[in-house]
């Protein structure tokens, strides 16, 4: 720790530029992943804003438990099977996927597409099954 904390004073510049350099990219990855949500602010956005649940997970995943009412179409087939959401480009749509990871991805090709209010569901349906929210199988 001595070591560090010297190399940090004696290297400032190197150090500053690193920190930016990760500041940088975390701004980045946020920007281009789109907004999250909480479970929490999820349900209210379902319940008090009809909106969507799109889960882009895979068939297997999918089969292991879902948001009631959820809408499937796996990342890969998105793009060929987007016509099917067009009725909901006036509504809310929550991007879900398995760690919260990939619906950045799909979040930013609906806002493409002309979808207007798209989030991401923060931490997945790992983050909504941890928090104890109803699942169906």
């Amino acid at each position: 720790m001595e070591r560090l904390i010297e190399f940090a004073t004696q290297h400032y510049y190197l150090v500053g530029a690193w920190v930016l350099t990760l500041l940088i990219l975390l701004a980045t990855e946020k920007r281009k992943a789109g907004k999250s949500v909480t479970p929490a602010e999820a349900t209210r956005l379902i319940n008090k804003e009809s909106g969507v649940v799109l889960d882009i997970r895979t068939r297997k995943e999918w089969d292991t438990g879902r948001i009631t009412n959820a809408h499937h179409i796996p990342l890969a087939d998105l793009d060929r099977r987007l016509s099917e959401l067009d009725k909901f480009k006036d509504k809310p749509v929550i991007v879900v996927c398995n760690l919260g990871q990939a619906a950045g991805t799909a979040a930013k090709k609906l806002k493409a597409a002309g979808f207007q209010q798209v989030v991401r569901l923060s931490g997945g349906m790992t983050e909504w099954k941890g928090q104890n929210m109803p699942i169906i199988k």
